[in-house]
């Protein structure tokens, strides 16, 4: 078939299965996704997991535990979410997403199945299940070694909670998607835990109290085995580095010194010291040598990258875009900028959607940001750029505060305030509040 044949077909697969209702419009429940592994023979079991939950850093721990698996010479399938631009993104082997033509076979491959699913449910599986249930088959049929899988929202209830991981991550927990999940940390802690099973080795990122707290007692009630950042394994010490920063870790098995890792932040270092615990707890203390080899760390964190997370878009001025989308995520983002960029101007660019917390999110940029551009995103629960507006006037002043209805308009206003002064050195544009936002941002200044 023709590449334009095929485009075709892959942008019908991506309407058709886009048209589903999204995970949030369905009660809590993993018996229509249970029904559809049960039609396609359990492929899910056909291969070891690591199972990722948590609010924060979940997608960069995947990618890093990703890479760490593969310098190891395993074949690896992973699964994450939401993507930046296109679906593939999210089923990814060997490092990269699968083509458009690889999608579209492993979607016509389990579709007898989805519609006979929906026909014996009240309610037919929504776009997130069977995007689940496409990528544990095409995992299976690869076939992959291990698969690295990221939750959609929860743990407990969440359509790919219907392994037995070998591993389960929890990144650092905080409130966010309050209109699905529990208004508070130990309430979205309990949901999470539920992707710890008896046999699991848990490893924790490091959490408030009243989340660790809740995931101990879990760990405790199932007798699962469990690592904590911070007491069994984290980041022993961290430096600024051109490009990204240097990390010595502490392992589960041993020290590894003299890092480099291609990302910025305090949050990223964490990332990688628990993405380096959740390999070590993978392998096992029968396999190999007493650590995993420091220099097969040391390659894969070196390689590793995370689109959209802290990203450098341009230079001149310095244009940098970041997926954060709750509190604590633009916190990390925040303490990450004004700790390893130094700008004397930053000009802060801004499309949240209209169900989260945009208080919270706005404030911790008030003492970054010189100015902001409040805009809207692609999707259609972005908050109204005038209401945006109206949240940010409080937090910033009316003085700093600029409005354009597009996103191509804010960048450039944005890139233009930045260079107000005459001097473009030492001056930047953040582009932030969402996935989304991240996503479209990409497209636009780089085509991705």
């Amino acid at each position: 078939m023709s590449e334009a044949g095929i485009r075709e077909q892959y942008n019908r697969v991506v309407a058709e299965i886009t048209a589903r209702r999204v995970e949030t419009d369905i009660d809590p429940s993993t018996e229509r996704i249970r029904a559809l592994m049960d039609l396609l023979g359990e492929p899910q079991r056909n291969y070891r997991v690591i199972h990722i939950t948590g609010t924060n850093g979940k997608t960069s721990t995947a990618r890093m535990i990703d890479a760490l698996l593969r310098e190891r010479h395993l074949r690896v399938g992973r699964y994450t979410s939401p993507h930046l631009r296109t679906m593939r993104e999210r089923v990814v082997i060997d490092g990269e997403p699968v083509s458009e033509e690889r999608f579209v076979e492993a979607y016509n491959d389990i579709r007898p199945y989805v519609e006979l699913v929906d026909s014996s449910h009240d309610v037919p599986l929504s776009f997130f299940e069977v995007l689940t249930g496409m990528a544990y088959a095409l995992f299976a049929d690869t076939p992959v070694d291990v698969a690295v899988v990221e939750v959609g929202m929860g743990g407990t209830w969440d359509a790919t909670n219907v392994v037995d991981a070998d591993v389960a991550v929890v990144t650092p927990i905080a409130v966010d998607h309050t209109d699905f999940l529990p208004d508070t940390v130990e309430g979205i802690a309990e949901e999470k835990a539920g992707i710890i099973k008896p046999d699991t080795i848990a490893v924790l990122a490091q959490q408030p109290l009243d989340a660790a707290e809740v995931l101990m007692r879990h760990v405790s009630e199932i007798g699962a085995q469990v690592a904590r950042e911070g007491l069994e394994f984290g980041v022993a010490q961290r430096g600024i580095a051109v490009g990204g920063q240097q990390i010595s870790l502490k392992g589960l098995r041993g020290g590894y010194e003299g890092l480099f890792l291609p990302m910025f932040g305090a949050h990223q270092a964490g990332n990688a010291a628990v993405a380096v615990a959740a390999v070590e707890a993978f392998a096992g203390p029968g396999e190999g040598e007493d650590r995993i080899d420091p220099e097969l760390i040391a390659q894969a964190l070196a390689a590793v990258e995370s689109p959209g997370r802290l990203e450098i878009l341009r230079t001149t001025p310095t244009v940098l875009v970041d997926a954060a989308h709750n509190p604590a995520g633009m916190a990390a983002v925040a303490e990450a900028v004004q700790e390893e960029f130094g700008f004397i101007r930053l000009v802060g660019i801004l499309a949240i959607m209209a169900d989260k917390d945009v208080e919270g999110i706005l404030e911790p940029l008030e003492p970054l940001l010189s100015e902001v551009v409040v805009t809207r995103n692609s999707s259609p629960r972005s908050l109204a750029p005038q209401e945006l507006y109206d949240a940010a006037e409080p937090v910033f002043g009316s003085e700093r505060v600029h409005v354009a209805e597009r996103l191509d308009d804010a960048i450039d206003t944005a890139v233009a305030l930045a260079e107000y002064e005459g001097e473009p050195s030492g001056t930047g544009v953040l582009i932030t509040g969402s996935v989304v936002t991240a996503g479209d941002a990409r497209h636009l200044i780089g085509g991705e």
